[in-house]
């Protein structure tokens, strides 16, 4: 009788287990969609670089608990609609467990739902949107400080320090560009301040003149970025070129070497908010410098900081899919997330605790600057 029970036991778990899409005996299957195509590129194709370095690592080491990670990358080209195609592929015919690190604040907020509803976790997304993580949901797990919140408190900071008195904002006119307007209209606001001028863009624009012009004529003395990385240096560029000569504040959009590469001289003194040190091939840590190194033999290429982040991600979910055990289901990997914690590593990112009812690992940025075509973190992590 015990044997009996024992087999039928046994064949419901086997059954169980079989029912968890995305895991089998040997694998794990992730799915990520990135911009492979569009205007971002210059941040998924390293952030995908340093997802595949992780996971061959942790696949050479045995996989977790025997299992090897396989990812598949779909391409949305930064756009919305073809983000719900790639979600709808990645779903249905790649049958992925997860999707990690997807890019994109209009990109993921398109794509999400379909996952979600399809109880796919959704994790780590490459966006500091609010909405990666709240409202609550068991599936939605973000890792870094929000554009609002980095915005919020740097922009207090620097105009306690330098005694601002008028502060505008160009943004792109879309979620990620409102997420950074509103964190600074919350700043200005604790601050008893509000907006001198507010101008946008469209996503794809390569022209800033007019909202330069406009921001010069009120007297703007700091402008809040709500841009990526070619509208940062047009819009910087446009700025110097016309005399102007203002405090500009971007976001971890646009905390990217190649800010300084591209625009040279002409970005030192931006500021930026960032969650962690930017790595350079001379990088203090010793440690830093040797995976840099690992990563420049592999690629052919210098890691950036989207590089650091995928290189993250992968780690992230590994160590939660490491302490789910053997038995790797949607509702072990939950309970194995809202317990986890992650001390500060080898970057300088700050400590990531999760917990059922907090899906941000941290709320936390630091203040930084370029500084002779190099950027520097001038804070430590800032709350207020």
């Amino acid at each position: 009788m015990k044997r009996t029970i024992a087999i039928a036991l046994a064949a419901f778990a086997g059954a169980a287990f079989a029912q968890t899409q995305g895991v089998t005996k040997t694998e794990i299957v992730l799915g990520t969609a990135q911009d492979l195509s569009g205007p971002v590129v210059p941040f998924s194709k390293p952030a995908v670089n340093g997802m595949r370095m992780r996971i061959e690592e942790i696949n050479e080491n045995g996989g977790i608990h025997g299992r090897k990670i396989r990812l598949v990358v779909e391409d949305h080209g930064y756009d919305p609609k073809k983000a719900v195609l790639a979600a709808q592929k990645l779903i249905q015919k790649d049958r992925i467990f997860a999707v990690v690190g997807p890019i994109g604040t209009p990109t993921a907020m398109a794509g999400m739902p379909i996952y979600l509803e399809k109880n796919v976790p959704h994790l780590f997304p490459l966006s500091a949107a609010r909405q990666m993580f709240d409202p609550l949901h068991k599936l939605k797990y973000s890792g870094f400080a929000t554009y609002f919140e980095a915005t919020r408190v740097s922009l207090k900071r620097l105009i306690k320090e330098k005694d601002l008195k008028r502060v505008c904002t160009l943004y792109q006119d879309d979620d990620f560009g409102l997420e950074v307007k509103d964190g600074g209209e919350a700043g200005l606001k604790d601050l008893g301040m509000k907006y001198t001028e507010v101008t946008t863009y469209k996503r794809g624009a390569t022209d800033f003149s007019s909202q330069v012009q406009k921001m010069q004529g009120a007297g703007c003395e700091m402008v809040v970025l709500g841009t990526i990385i070619r509208e940062t240096i047009g819009t910087i560029a446009t700025a110097r070129k016309l005399g102007w000569h203002p405090e500009f504040l971007a976001t971890g959009a646009a905390y990217l070497d190649l800010i300084h590469k591209l625009g040279g001289p002409a970005m030192n003194g931006l500021y930026a908010t960032g969650t962690m040190n930017y790595p350079y091939a001379d990088d203090p840590s010793a440690n830093v410098r040797a995976w840099y190194q690992r990563y420049k033999e592999k690629f052919k290429e210098d890691p950036n900081l989207s590089s650091v982040y995928g290189y993250q991600i992968i780690s992230f979910f590994a160590n939660a899919a490491d302490k789910a055990g053997p038995n790797l289901t949607v509702d072990t990997l939950v309970k194995s997330l809202d317990s986890m914690t992650i001390p500060r590593d080898m970057f300088g990112a700050d400590e990531q605790t999760y917990r059922p009812n907090k899906h941000q690992g941290s709320s936390r940025a630091k203040l930084c600057q370029i500084q002779d075509r190099k950027w520097v973190c001038l804070t430590d992590f800032i709350t207020d």
